[in-house]
């Protein structure tokens, strides 16, 4: 939250050797300095990898494991269920395997354990065992809008009866073939991204992971911010490609109203997914404004963080939730001009205000949409 509100960005100049050689080009990520030096517990050794490491340093923060604990007295470890997102895993640990590589034969290392760190199910498994949970466990990866479905998904499994609490979100960390694949795209901004600004060149990669533990309202020990609502959307445009007219975008927010049985007028602010891309920006522009009209406020937070990929959606998610427990809305950092083409009221600098509705976003590849809604307790 101090970030946020000093405006102070973490995104840093591309320095990491265990990646690989530097690319050629200029990138800027948002790296976690911690995951590189963290270690495992012994009994969870087999899972050692960036990503689960990622995920162990945020299992450990804000009492989360400990809440997490007290939930699985509450209900019993089977009636607790893991659900996460995802898009890369551990493919580092991968990519190091293949470097090292026996030079005759050609074959993997015998230290590579695939289904422990590079395995998409490799992060549910690590959570599950680290929370000593034996319940309902899986691992979504719908590229960008990954933890957001978790978060959707662990709603549903609740609603549905199959479990009475569900840790939810996700883990990404930072990869040669993420930075590689977004640079053959001509996707990676040379500067610190600046989503909405009229001269943005791309996005900057990030890396980060993020938990949250879903209870029905009456069993929430923590009630300042709920989850009022959600919507999906699969357009299926394009691979990378957005809808340009952002109609599964649009599909998605007014899902995530409807379900909330709310009006959208009612909306305080909405993180937008704003990547720093010119066509997700224009997309995101185009699908707000056709739900919610040119008044409400929004702005996107990837200019702190980059672009944290199936983790997005839960970083978003605990922003949203800060935004409402503290009455603040984060303006676009490093925004010098708006994109004057754009109709929606984006915010450039920071506002404090009474926030009571926020909407997140995000949009993955593969026309895959998903909209969150967090309210506060009544």
């Amino acid at each position: 939250m101090t970030a946020l509100r000093q405006q102070r960005s973490g995104l840093t100049p591309l320095d990491l050797p265990e990646l690989g050689p530097p690319p050629p080009w200029p990138a800027y990520v948002g790296a976690v300095p911690a995951v590189a030096s963290h270690g495992l517990p012994d009994k969870l050794a087999r899972f050692d990898c960036r990503n689960n490491r990622l995920a162990d340093l945020a299992l450990r923060t804000d009492g989360f494991a400990a809440a997490v604990e007290a939930a699985r007295e509450r209900y019993g470890p089977g009636r607790v269920a893991v659900i996460v997102g995802t898009s890369t895993s551990g493919i580092l640990s991968g990519e190091l395997a293949y470097r090292a590589r026996d030079p005759d034969t050609g074959r993997l290392p015998a230290w590579f354990d695939y289904p422990a760190t590079q395995d998409l199910v490799s992060l549910a498994a690590f959570v599950k065992a680290a929370l000593h949970l034996t319940g309902p466990a899986m691992t979504l990866s719908t590229a960008c809008a990954s933890s957001a479905k978790s978060v959707m998904q662990g709603a549903q499994l609740i609603a549905s009866g199959l479990c009475d609490a569900a840790v939810v979100g996700g883990a990404d960390s930072l990869c040669a073939m993420t930075l590689m694949g977004f640079a053959a795209l001509d996707l990676i901004s040379p500067t610190p991204c600046r989503p909405c600004d009229a001269a943005r060149s791309g996005i900057s990669l990030g890396e980060a992971a993020g938990f949250a533990l879903l209870e029905r309202p009456q069993a929430a020990a923590d009630r300042s911010a709920m989850l009022l609502g959600y919507g999906a959307s699969s357009d299926g445009f394009h691979m990378s490609s957005p809808d340009p007219q952002g109609a599964g975008a649009a599909a998605a927010m007014r899902a995530a109203l409807a379900t909330a049985g709310v009006d959208g007028a009612t909306i305080d602010y909405i993180n937008l997914h704003g990547t720093g891309t010119k066509a997700n920006d224009a997309m995101e522009d185009l699908a707000v404004c056709s739900v919610f009209g040119t008044d409400t406020p929004c702005s996107s937070t990837k200019a702190w963080t980059g672009h944290t990929l199936g983790a997005a959606g839960i970083v978003e998610a605990v922003i949203a939730c800060l935004c409402i427990r503290h009455g603040f809305m984060p303006g676009c950092l490093g925004v010098t001009q708006v994109d004057p083409q754009f109709r929606a009221r984006v915010l450039a600098d920071n506002v404090d205000a009474p926030v009571r509705r926020v909407l997140s976003n995000s949009f993955g590849f593969g026309g895959i949409n998903c909209s969150l809604l967090f309210g506060a307790a009544a």
